[in-house]
């Protein structure tokens, strides 16, 4: 099983919307995509409260059966349209993939 978690820190605006309003598509696509690309167990996206300097706006946690399954997720048509939109509204990003 591998986990992949992803948090980002959203621009102020972008794509004419607030980091809210982004945060709110982004986790909304990528919930889309549950159910749409073999290999993908699961996908949970958490938007963050605390608002604190330390905090992210976004995290992503999902699980696949193993590495070729990540990998053919991050390639997938759907994903890649999905890492477009986020990746225009993103100030920064951390990752981190592993196995158990």
């Amino acid at each position: 099983m591998v986990k992949h978690i992803v948090m980002w820190r959203l621009k102020d605006n972008a794509h004419g919307n607030s980091s809210e309003v982004n945060a709110c598509m982004i986790k909304e696509k990528l919930e889309a995509l549950r159910g749409r690309i073999s290999g993908l167990v699961s996908i949970e996206v958490g938007l963050d409260f605390s608002r604190t300097e330390s905090s992210f706006d976004v995290v992503l946690y999902s699980e696949f059966i193993d590495r070729k399954s990540l990998e053919g997720y991050q390639v997938h048509p759907e994903h890649e349209a999905v890492k477009s939109f986020i990746g225009g509204a993103t100030a920064e990003r951390k990752l981190v993939d592993y196995e158990v």
